[in-house]
């Protein structure tokens, strides 16, 4: 059995992380919806990070910068809905339709751009180019001072949906909940397809599959471009849940967030990085109530996963499960 085939751990997971939020939102616990809220989005974007480190096996120090360009890509119309400017190109609005279309396209535009160059390299030297290019973005908006600088810029209006208002926390919630569950059907389709099949063939024998016949490059800078889009769908929701952003969002340490939530859940796997993303949000709230240096015992915890804990949590399952059926056999 594949590390893929988990549907009821998968199906646990998911239903838990839907019906516990809104239920201790109702009885008057509004915090652990907010928490809930925020670890969707940031598994949206790690659920995107899988599909090319998982699965593509490609490094990517930079998936920070488009979660960060989603951001802005609600931030920036809005801000001139309200301030004027940009009324020409129909972009000075706060329609969530041109946010997440926004979002989703330049994300996407941006990745094929620097993927055509990433792509060449690989090893340290795809690690080194992808952080590069996330810095320069970076660097970019910090250099912007109309949209705050390094200050940030605050989103006065969130992204507005027919019957739909982000400003109620459920309905925020249930936004989220969906656009993950959409990032996981797409990255398990793509996968479980021909071209997954291909994706995978080529981290484990590029050249290989390429005697065979296929462009692996091709096929490895599409799935770098859904990534991206993805990754930018996540930004999208984030600035509409922070109703801030700044550069910060795409600095590097950002994208080691995003990569330690996949590797603690189980790369190439379908719930790994949501459950990665659960713990390590969890434990982040945890340890930083009891000191302001709780970096220091959590990344100690992480290296210890990433050191031991092979297939992550995911894995830890599958061993925990692993006695119970030799058992059961005849």
């Amino acid at each position: 059995m594949g590390q893929n085939s988990y549907p009821k751990l998968t199906f646990v997971v998911l239903l838990l992380l839907a019906v516990v939020p809104p239920l201790l939102y109702v009885l008057g616990n509004p915090f652990y919806l907010d928490l809930a809220t925020r670890l969707t989005i940031l598994a949206t974007a790690a659920v995107a990070l899988n599909l090319v480190l998982g699965y593509g096996g490609l490094v990517s120090f930079g998936h920070a910068a488009y979660v960060g360009i989603g951001a802005y890509a609600v931030g920036i119309p809005g801000y001139h809905a309200l301030y004027g400017g940009l009324e020409s190109l129909g972009l000075a609005t706060h329609s969530g339709f041109v946010h997440l279309a926004l979002a989703m396209s330049i994300s996407a535009v941006f990745a094929f751009l620097t993927g055509l160059v990433c792509l060449r390299t690989k090893g340290v030297y795809f690690i080194m180019i992808t952080m590069a290019f996330a810095q320069m973005i970076y660097y970019a908006i910090v250099s912007i001072k109309t949209y705050g600088g390094d200050d940030g810029l605050t989103i006065d209006v969130r992204s507005e949906f027919p019957g739909i208002s982000l400003d109620n926390p459920l309905q925020l919630f249930a936004v989220s909940y969906g656009v993950l569950l959409f990032a996981i059907v797409v990255v398990r389709t793509l996968v479980n397809s021909r071209f997954g099949m291909v994706l995978q063939g080529a981290k484990g024998n590029n050249e290989r599959v390429i005697m065979l016949g296929y462009n692996t490059y091709a096929y490895r800078l599409t799935a770098y471009v859904i990534s991206g889009a993805l990754a930018g769908l996540a930004g999208a929701l984030l600035g509409n849940f922070t109703t801030f952003i700044s550069p910060e969002m795409m600095d590097w340490t950002r994208s080691g967030d995003l990569m330690f939530m996949v590797i603690l859940g189980g790369v190439a796997t379908t719930i790994g990085p949501v459950l990665g993303s659960v713990v390590f949000i969890v434990i982040e709230e945890i340890l930083s109530s009891f000191t302001v240096y709780w970096q220091l015992p959590f990344g100690l915890l992480l290296m210890a996963v990433v050191l031991y804990g092979r297939g992550g949590l995911v894995g830890f399952f599958k061993s925990r499960s692993a006695p119970a059926k030799s058992e059961s056999k005849p």
